[in-house]
């Protein structure tokens, strides 16, 4: 059934319960009427927890992994080690896109955002509980390597159905602002997740945390969890999904349609947003690493600047998602490549100088070009793909993006760090993954205007 075009406020669905999904379309449902509010906070709710679950891992690889769970290895090794395992998420979110795209192409977005939840967070409860290298050897990496694994594949599945969540049900001329919902949940898990690691730092001394403080994070997830299932169990299926089975419209193997019919789009896609991932995860991964133990700053002072950009992240993306309703997606969205390039040396000199004040500022002027991709990003990715594979499209694209961006960058800048001597390099790498990107706008088309229901 399609929206009410004269309430697009108020859009239907189908009431919700677990087997909504996969409901009958010979004889349709009751409908009801799903709040704005609704639908902001469901999308939203849960690309927040699961970004949180995505981050103290990142966190935690920085500050404490390493010691723990590969302890024979030197302090660079160590730390090397840690930003493996983090990859490994990164490589296990393309697999949880295709397997949740997947399900989600043909029998709902809603079950495919409960499971995810619960498997991200199964992930990261369990690294809570994890024995360290000391209690069981080389078991203890491996276990850790799974549960990375595990962590990956729910948040490969969480992204595209928050987004589709919230931009199946956004009238056509508002789906930058509805889509900045899920967008903000990086923002947010960020926050919360630095935020917890800072309060620990206040609480206990270093020996503490190392040995057990450091756990509470991941375990306090399960809690989180909870409320995110309550909440997307309440929400029902997205209207075009609804409309797209009512004509029978779904493909048998998702993942070979979108590269059959658009590969070009899908690859072009992947490549325009590795440039958000490395933006992102050098300032809130690497710089922390960086700055504590190559410029031997204060942990708890770089946690604050980052967190602090976090925020000024969390401001700018409903902004210039509502920005790139108005103006455009690609244009938005090339802008980001002009200031990443820009903005890439002049970073690092003020996080070298070691002064808080300029450090934040490095960081949050970074963040603003990550939140100009990322903002439009909700919408446009889904905008590109049909509906029949919109959720394996644009899952695939993002999270395919992140191998490059999120998994291999604190790896190789830490590696360029220890080989150079120097933050050059790095910089030299932030302008080269930037002008790959803002190249592959370019030759995407514009979509803010499409109709979802006709692609």
């Amino acid at each position: 059934m399609a929206r009410p075009a004269a309430a697009p406020h108020t859009p239907t669905a189908v009431q919700g319960h677990p087997g909504a999904a996969a409901m009958s379309t010979t004889a349709p449902p009751a409908v009801r009427t799903v709040s704005t509010t609704r639908i902001a906070v469901a999308s939203f709710v849960g690309t927040a927890i699961e970004f949180y679950d995505f981050y103290i891992y990142g966190t935690a690889a920085a500050l404490v992994l390493g010691k723990l769970f590969f302890p024979t290895f030197s302090a660079l090794a160590g730390t090397l080690a840690a930003f493996a395992t983090f990859g490994v998420g990164f490589v296990a979110r393309p697999i949880g896109a295709v397997i949740f795209g997947h399900f989600g192409d043909r029998t709902g977005r809603k079950t495919m955002l409960v499971t995810s939840l619960l498997v991200m967070g199964t992930g990261t409860v369990a690294i809570g509980l994890l024995p360290t290298y000391r209690d069981v050897g080389i078991a203890a990496p491996l276990l850790l390597v799974l549960c990375r694994f595990l962590q990956g594949v729910g948040l490969g599945g969480e992204w595209g159905g928050a987004v589709l969540l919230a931009t199946e049900y956004a009238p056509r001329d508002k789906r930058g602002l509805w889509s900045s919902f899920p967008q903000m949940g990086p923002a947010i898990g960020f926050i919360a997740a630095g935020g917890s690691f800072l309060l620990l730092g206040r609480v206990m001394d270093d020996a503490a945390f190392e040995s057990w403080g450091w756990r509470i994070p991941f375990l306090a997830s399960a809690a989180l969890v909870v409320v995110g299932f309550y909440i997307r169990m309440r929400i029902a299926e997205t209207p075009v999904f609804r409309k797209a089975l009512e004509q029978h419209e779904r493909a048998k193997a998702p993942i070979v349609e979108v590269v059959r019919r658009q590969g070009t789009t899908l690859a072009l896609a992947t490549c325009a947003f590795i440039l958000a991932h490395t933006l992102f995860y050098t300032i809130t991964t690497f710089a922390l690493s960086y700055g504590t133990t190559v410029l031997d700053l204060d942990k708890d002072m770089l946690l604050l600047c980052a967190m602090a950009a976090a925020l000024v992240l969390g401001v700018a993306t409903p902004l210039l998602a509502v920005l790139s309703d108005r103006v455009g997606r690609r244009n938005v969205c090339l802008s980001a490549g002009v200031l990443a390039a820009v903005w890439a040396y002049p970073m690092f000199a003020l996080i070298n100088t070691g002064e808080p004040l300029l450090i934040g500022l490095a960081m949050a002027v970074g963040m603003l070009a990550f939140a100009a991709l990322y903002g439009p990003m909700g919408a446009f990715l889904p905008e590109m793909f049909a509906t029949r594979y919109r959720y394996t499209g644009a899952s695939v694209a993002y999270n395919a993006s992140g191998i490059v961006g999120g998994g291999v960058t604190p790896l190789l800048a830490t590696q360029l760090v220890a080989s150079t001597g120097s933050s050059v390099p790095v910089s030299g790498y932030i302008v080269v993954v930037a002008l790959v990107s803002a190249l592959c706008v370019w030759f995407l088309k514009e979509t803010h205007t499409s109709d979802l229901e006709t692609t």
